[in-house]
């Protein structure tokens, strides 16, 4: 699952899942495949304008093992977007000891046009975040 469409070395894209979605994303790091797996699930239900006013937010992220560190920054993504009224135009994610860093560019969620059922929350069932030969793959189903 480390490529897809067209072989890119980097990328996102939605998986039919019944009542819910599903969000597979590969990339060469563990870091790039989290931001491929933010994007898919911010453009799988929203698009935002280019010229949006932003707000700069970081934080670091914990977990025990890659696949909860995945599910604790999109679950943070979704807690600003429901606490916050805020959306991620930019992310870059940075390793740290333990986990990992996360810078958003954040934009007002009213500035966005809603395509999709916005996410409530990460399952944890099939969670996966994990490298192999071609560089790093994740799943996730989000409950819409």
């Amino acid at each position: 699952m480390t490529t897809g469409p067209g072989q890119s070395p980097r990328g996102h894209r939605s998986v039919p899942h019944t009542g819910d979605l599903r969000i597979e994303a590969w990339a060469p790091t563990r870091e790039e495949c989290i931001v491929e797996a933010v994007r898919g699930t911010v453009g799988s239900f929203a698009e935002l304008p280019a010229d949006a006013s932003c707000v700069a937010r970081e934080w670091a992220v914990s977990a025990e093992d890659d696949g909860r560190l995945l599910a604790a920054v999109l679950e943070e993504v979704i807690y600003r977007m429901d606490a916050a009224d805020e959306l991620p135009v930019e992310v870059a994610v940075t390793p740290e000891p333990g986990g990992v860093r996360v810078r958003f560019r954040m934009a007002d969620s009213s500035t966005a046009v809603q395509t999709g059922a916005v996410p409530k929350a990460v399952a944890l069932h099939g969670l996966r975040l994990a490298q192999d030969a071609h560089g790093w793959a994740c799943r996730v189903t989000l409950d819409v």
